[in-house]
């Protein structure tokens, strides 16, 4: 097999491409011969030493992957060879082949294309425990979508639509935002026109007609987070999902006591750890709303595993709208 092999994460310039043993699994796992893979902010900050997990190293990063079953260790009741899945285990994803834990893998029904599949797991069930499960979300209420042209983003607004609730997607260009009407949002904001400390909040509140988004999914935080926090309705539901933009904002904590505000953390990862039961069903759910067209996964474009350095500075550009997928 080979993979891109991080021995010191100092960055993505020091990944090398390598022939390595072709691994047989062991208890609980399985073999997969990687068809698609995708990329995820938290693969750049993995290879530079900035993300809260870090693996033993030497490893090989690729949190979220798709292919065809080769072989199973001991204790693997559930898969079979020659079965396709989706994986996101953290870490293996950019090679030819990896180990991947079967009790991680997403059996794919039939018509389930392996790029799309490698590109499902982390936004969706990201975007799904965060608006159904963490903010409760109900038919009416209205949503303000933060950094919405990318991939948790996107997911956001087809989750949200799909639960009938009236969508603001605000992202940093004209572009972007035709991109999410297209998707379905009901309204945008160029947050380039309508910046943070400009006139954001007098367009939240256009928008809204005075009243503020019911709920805010934020996966941007910085310099957004007050203003937007600022703009909630009352009883009101900020969705912490993650901080893109780099700084991680303080907020004053008599804003959520006068609007009667809530801040949700959203943490899909432990979730699925804490509450397995709970995470299979909710895949299970995302899996029947993909087979009814409700939601799909925007990929911009695909690149050979070979580019995957090439993918990482298309990402680190900010101009990405959706996914970036490595194939085999």
């Amino acid at each position: 097999m080979h993979a891109w092999l991080c021995e010191n994460p100092v960055g993505v310039d020091a990944l090398q491409w390598k022939e390595l043993p072709t691994p047989e699994p062991g208890a609980g796992q399985v073999r997969l011969r990687i068809e698609a893979a995708s990329l995820n902010f938290p693969d750049l900050l993995i290879v530079q030493n900035k993300y809260q997990m870090k693996p033993p190293l030497p490893f090989v990063p690729g949190s979220e992957y798709a292919g065809v079953i080769e072989a199973v260790g001991e204790g693997v009741k559930h898969l079979k060879a020659g079965q396709r899945v989706a994986c996101l285990s953290g870490t293996g994803g950019f090679g030819t082949h990896t180990l991947a834990p079967a009790a991680l893998c997403m059996p794919l029904p039939e018509g389930f294309p392996a790029v799309d599949a490698a590109a499902f797991i982390m936004i969706y069930a990201t975007s799904h425990h965060a608006l159904i499960d963490r903010a409760q979300l109900k038919a009416g209420e209205t949503v303000l979508v933060l950094g919405a042209a990318g991939g948790v983003g996107t997911a956001a607004i087809q989750i949200a639509k799909a639960a009938g609730a009236r969508v603001i997607a605000a992202t940093s260009s004209d572009e972007k935002c035709a991109l999410c009407a297209q998707l379905g949002a009901d309204a945008t904001i160029n947050y380039s026109t309508h910046a943070p400390q400009g006139s954001l909040r007098d367009e939240i509140k256009r928008l809204t007609e005075g009243k503020g988004p019911d709920v805010v999914y934020d996966p941007v935080g910085g310099d957004f987070a007050e203003p937007v926090f600022r703009s909630i309705a009352w009883r009101g539901r900020y969705l912490v999902v993650g901080f893109a933009s780099g700084p991680i904002p303080a907020l004053p904590l008599n804003l959520p006591l006068l609007k009667g505000a809530s801040i949700v953390g959203v943490f899909w990862g432990d979730f699925s750890k804490r509450e397995p039961q709970a995470n299979a069903a909710m895949m299970q759910t995302l899996a029947a709303q993909y087979a009814k067209g409700l939601i799909k996964p925007l990929v911009e474009r695909t690149l050979p595993m070979s580019e995957l350095k090439q993918a990482f500075a298309v990402m680190g550009s900010r101009a990405v709208k959706g996914k970036l997928v490595l194939v085999n």
